[in-house]
């Protein structure tokens, strides 16, 4: 039977509670895509243009141009919205375009932002040079100081930042601390999720009030994408989006149908990186060319604490801080041959970088050492090779230091 214009498209996402049944289906096509299983790219710039606009926009969504909404890039978000939790959110170019929107669509002129100094390092540049510049605040959290979080924030508070697990020294920290700080000023939080994944951890549950993601990592998975994703509530969504239609920081029909595949695999490819990264830390914890072995909840009893009520899994990145300093991380990147010695993360082969060369390279070498980044530090992230494979591959790289 044909469908009427009056018969709204069935929802079946929200029927199905278990988090990789949502994955698979929280982007399902609407029915009048003549019963496409998989949904379509539009890959159009433009639509049809309403005879009557006002009276379209009464009755839902309207696309008008590419930069503004797209089916395609809309059916992304609905889908990140879903597992996180969140009643709606956005898609964009990069993570940067989202956070980027993010902050400047919520703060102006004489506000303040608390941050964690634990951050990626294009944050913190953006934070520490930029937003000076247009007379935004920025109050710095040390890492391990959650619990100070309460006393920084003031009357011009605006925005607190945070991301636990941290990158790259996978921290672990309080995101309900963080909530009830942001409570307190009157402000929001908002959470970098990147790490953890929605698989992992739901910030929004925990009292946060936007969650963002460099999409390019877990959700799409395979390496091949660069995208950000930004889901939270409502109101500051939509002051978001207004900036995001100005700025521009569209992502492309044919990346969001790439990063809506890679999200319908999600949740199994993570516990499988969950699991293979809390191998490879039993295997090397004790070994003697590794000084230190960071991984979510190994630095403090506390934070192991935190990392089980918190989070549902410990993530797929494992740190090493490795004896011998920058030559020691460079003679093991060069030994490696199975791992991939590049930045980036989240996909289903396994990376090997070293931070002081490239998420955190703008960083001088004091603010390194204030956030644990020591020139020894190699950050891996963990894809879904066989656990003894990548074990191997590890041990044959460390016999050559």
């Amino acid at each position: 039977m044909a469908k009427g214009e009056d018969e709204k498209p069935r929802d079946r996402s929200k029927k199905a509670k278990a988090f990789d049944t949502r994955a698979v289906h929280a982007a399902s096509p609407p029915d009048y895509n003549a019963g496409a299983v998989v949904a379509p790219i539009y890959q159009t710039t433009t639509f049809h243009f309403p005879a009557e606009l006002s009276e379209a926009r009464n009755h839902g969504e309207v696309h008008l141009y590419t930069r503004l909404r797209n089916p395609t890039t809309s059916q992304a978000a609905q889908a990140i919205s879903e597992l996180e939790g969140a009643e709606t959110g956005r898609v964009f170019a990069s993570g940067m375009g989202a956070l980027s929107c993010a902050v400047l669509s919520l703060l102006g002129t004489g506000d303040e932002i608390v941050a964690l100094e634990d951050l990626y390092g294009n944050t913190i540049t953006m934070l520490r040079d930029l937003l000076p510049q247009w007379g935004i605040r920025v109050r710095w959290v040390p890492q391990g100081a959650s619990s100070t979080v309460a006393d920084l924030v003031s009357d011009s508070t605006r925005l607190l930042l945070m991301e636990s697990p941290t990158n790259p020294t996978l921290r672990v920290h309080d995101v309900r601390a963080w909530a009830a700080a942001a409570r307190k000023a009157g402000a929001l939080l908002l959470v970098d999720n990147t790490f953890a994944t929605p698989v992992n951890q739901n910030p929004l549950d925990l009292g946060a009030d936007l969650v963002m993601h460099s999409a390019t990592k877990y959700l799409s998975g395979h390496s091949d994408v660069i995208a950000g994703a930004l889901v939270g509530r409502t109101e500051p969504m939509e002051r978001a989006t207004r900036w995001a239609d100005t700025l521009g920081a569209t992502l492309d029909p044919m990346a969001a149908f790439l990063l809506i595949r890679g999200i319908k695999t999600v949740g199994v490819r993570v516990r499988r990186q969950n699991e293979t990264a809390r191998i490879l830390v039993e295997t090397f914890s004790e070994d003697p060319r590794i000084e230190q072995v960071l991984y979510p909840g190994r630095h403090s009893a506390e934070e192991e604490r935190l990392a089980s009520v918190q989070m549902r899994g410990r993530g797929g990145m494992v740190s090493l801080s490795l004896r011998g300093g920058r030559s020691s991380a460079r003679n093991f990147l060069a030994g490696l041959k199975l791992i991939h010695p590049a930045s980036s993360l989240g996909g289903v082969e396994s990376l090997a970088s070293l931070p002081v060369e490239t998420s955190h390279r703008h960083l001088t070498p004091e603010e390194r050492h204030a956030r644990g980044i020591d020139d020894g530090l190699v950050r891996i992230s963990v894809g879904l090779e066989d656990p003894d494979d990548l074990a191997d591959d590890i041990r044959q790289a460390l016999s050559s230091l």
